[in-house]
């Protein structure tokens, strides 16, 4: 079950964190992984760790907010592997800050990134999947549930994977003819570097102590692994999922069903 043999899977983001996890997963299941990172060092890493585990994968260099190193991937991955059958829309950045702690240039770092890099990586993606012969294909946007709750001082980011969400469901709504399937994941407070090098930066000498307050801050009494959100996305990529379109899955350890939430990390 949820194979993924002869197809071709590009990852933005994948050079660290659930962007790793789901490329190092997929390609446990038989893909072929286009590891796309603005870091070409860390991606190499992700395809060293792949091949050594007898994976096959390749290390592109990418910077999601800029059209034209989007273009010149995609059309490189078609030139090399003939199609692209699933793209992951993982590469995202944060900030912490309500409106007045937020400047026009975070505002428009974080945009650029996690809503236009979205858009611009799935542009391409939809225009070969309809291309091809026979049309289809997958995608799976790693959006959070900022997108979809109000949370306290994440205003930037919240109405960034807002976007993704809403996104996710007009590709699903205008392409379900041409066999394409767009679905979103929102995951809640998951630990990654990301978050590990949030809390040395901002709590130097607690940093144990606000993990701890981010593992408590779930009901279920944790934070997320990376392996959890691969394991999701990796459920909306196989063809078990074929009915699967437009949806946004949850996975926060009860986060959003908890009223006393006010911080999301």
């Amino acid at each position: 079950m949820f194979r993924l043999d002869h197809k071709i899977a590009l990852v933005t983001g994948a050079g660290s964190g659930i962007g790793r996890e789901i490329a190092l997963l997929y390609a446990r299941q038989g893909a072929y992984v286009v590891i796309a990172d603005i870091q070409l060092a860390a991606a190499q890493r992700v395809v060293n760790e792949i091949t050594a585990q007898d994976g096959r994968a390749q290390a592109v260099q990418l910077d999601v907010a800029d059209e034209a190193q989007v273009q010149a991937v995609f059309a490189r991955v078609v030139q090399e592997h003939g199609c692209l059958d699933i793209l992951v829309n993982n590469a995202g950045v944060s900030h912490v800050g309500n409106i007045l702690e937020t400047s026009l240039d975070d505002w428009e770092r974080v945009m650029s990134v996690n809503a236009r890099g979205v858009f611009l990586c799935a542009r391409e993606a939809v225009r070969l999947m309809v291309a091809r012969q026979p049309q289809g294909g997958v995608l799976v946007n790693i959006a959070s549930v900022a997108g979809m709750v109000a949370l306290d001082r994440r205003l930037p980011y919240s109405a960034s994977k807002g976007a993704v969400i809403s996104l996710t469901r007009s590709i699903a709504i205008d392409f379900a003819q041409q066999h394409i399937r767009a679905n979103a994941i929102c995951p809640g407070t998951v630990h990654t570097p990301f978050v590990e090098g949030f809390l040395a930066k901002n709590f130097p000498t607690t940093s144990d102590e606000e993990r701890d307050k981010l593992h408590a801050r779930q009901p279920i009494g944790r934070m997320g692994n990376p392996d959890e959100i691969a394991h999701a996305a990796l459920y909306l990529a196989s063809d078990e999922a074929a009915f699967v379109t437009g949806s946004s899955l949850v996975i926060d350890g009860g986060l959003t069903a908890d009223n006393s939430v006010l911080i999301f990390l």
